[in-house]
């Protein structure tokens, strides 16, 4: 499918509907722009959320971490000591 496009004075480029619509393409989607020999290429671009954590969130994984290990390691004692033979007394 071809369409013309406009170029504003501020570089904006206007995707007409019926491309957007054969392309699945929507408000707030990314694109990537790059040169190529025959022209230009516009491709969707893959965005991955990113979460920034806070000094207080990073605190609260280290406490949770601590707290699995604790918990952990005293399950594999159990298991450890519930595997032990039992000594036999000696007489």
């Amino acid at each position: 499918m071809k369409a013309n496009v406009i170029i504003t004075s501020r570089g904006v480029i206007t995707l007409p509907a019926k491309l957007r619509q054969a392309l699945g393409l929507k408000a707030e989607d990314h694109l990537i722009a790059e040169t190529t020999p025959e022209g230009l290429l516009l491709r969707l671009a893959v965005t991955l959320p990113m979460e920034m954590y806070t000094a207080e969130r990073v605190r609260e994984f280290d406490a949770a971490e601590q707290e699995l290990a604790a918990y952990l390691g005293a399950k594999a004692l159990a298991v450890k000591r519930a595997g032990r033979p039992k000594r036999k007394s000696a007489r």
